[in-house]
């Protein structure tokens, strides 16, 4: 029986253990000081003034759609090709997905396409870091400025990308992390939101814990709820994990980079594959590792080889079927297939390879030796 290689895992070691286990020991498990603690480690890595942390990245998308005031009737341009939680997050706002497909190279929103889409009902524009790689966000921006739109970045994948040597976190109105065990760090489950604008920070802080303000003034008991909130909150369980983590930022990244390049060496003479890029302006922090099959050249289709990769002990994943094929998506706004044909092409032949900082040197020969395997096989 052939190992087991996951397609990510956290990496879990002594001292994020040890740190747990002393907010455990701890008066404050919760609403205490790590949570802040983390909170300015994370604005001080990314250069940002203000860093929110909360219970998930879907709940740091929420409270960035709401701090950017989107309400009912709204338009946000984003991508089709990424996780539900970014679309989502739009319509419990009451918003609606206006989307662009996506560059052939990064899989990023095309710049070039998202002008065309914007309408006096446009109020921002939602970009994705696709698999760590950081959007054309000066392009993205420039065209931003001309419409006097907010630029939200999720940057899930991309905690310790660069754009043009700058780390993503304060280059756009809004940036949102997740910290789920699959991300560059972990606090179990877990996000952020980081600006430069107090008004966007205060109005999140708020939401954030039920939309509670105290009046200590009225007594110390007393409070007001100025707009209803949710329970957003982190946890300093969490937090204490998440800022053990971030000591080991540096070296997950590097990892993720050498594995990264040694399966660009691997495969870079495969013609059956096409793989991931990394464009000059950016960094990646390769988040995952999405390889496209050259179907023409193979005689076999995306599942059967999917299949045989999870046969022989890869648990490769796809990232992602573009939101736009999804039933609620073409329900609710008349979304089919044909619409974004970039995105569509590269979701009929994507496969993510394994990719992660604990992979060793035998489990990334193992996938590059099963890969190519299969595709002699199928040729």
């Amino acid at each position: 029986m052939k190992k087991f290689i996951p397609y990510s895992h956290q990496w879990i070691n002594e001292e994020d253990i040890k740190e747990v286990v002393g907010v455990l020991r701890s008066d404050w498990i919760t609403q205490g000081s790590k949570v802040e603690e983390f909170e300015k480690l994370l604005a001080k890595y990314c250069k940002a003034k203000y860093a929110l942390a909360v219970s998930s990245g879907t709940a740091a998308l929420h409270l960035a759609y709401l701090a950017a005031g989107i309400k009912p009737g709204d338009e946000v341009v984003t991508t089709p090709l990424t996780f539900a939680a970014t679309s989502n997050c739009l319509v419990h706002c009451g918003g609606k997905p206006v989307f662009s497909d996506v560059e052939e190279d990064t899989l990023n929103i095309n710049p070039e396409l998202v002008e065309g889409l914007i309408s006096h009902k446009t109020r921002a524009i939602s970009v994705v870091d696709f698999a760590g790689h950081p959007c054309n966000l000066d392009e993205i921006k420039k065209t931003a400025r001309k419409h006097s739109l907010l630029v939200i970045e999720d940057a899930s994948h991309a905690l310790g990308a660069e754009y043009k040597r700058r780390r993503v976190g304060a280059l756009a109105d809004l940036t949102v992390f997740s910290f789920h065990p699959v991300k560059l760090i972990t606090s179990g489950e877990g996000g952020a939101v980081l600006t430069d604008r107090k008004d966007f920070y205060e109005k999140m802080k708020t939401l954030r814990n039920h939309g509670i303000v105290k009046r200590p003034e009225k007594g110390g008991w007393y409070y007001e709820i100025e707009s209803p909130g949710f329970n957003y909150r982190i946890t300093d369980i969490q937090s204490a994990l998440a800022v053990s983590q971030m000591k080991n930022l540096e070296k997950f990244l590097r990892r993720r980079r050498e594995i990264a390049n040694f399966y660009n060496k691997a495969f870079g003479s495969v013609k059956e594959l096409t793989l991931p890029v990394q464009k000059s302006y950016a960094k990646s922090a390769w988040h995952i590792y999405p390889v496209r099959l050259n179907l023409e050249k193979l005689r076999a289709g995306r599942r059967k080889i999917f299949e045989a990769f999870q046969k022989e002990g890869l648990g490769v994943q796809v990232h992602y079927m573009p939101l736009h094929l999804h039933p609620y998506y073409k329900k609710r706004f008349g979304y089919k297939l044909g619409d974004f044909p970039v995105a569509e092409k590269y979701y009929q032949r994507a496969i993510t390879l394994p990719l992660f900082p604990r992979m060793t040197r035998e489990e990334a020969q193992q996938v590059v030796k099963t890969v190519k395997k299969a595709i002699i096989f199928y040729k």
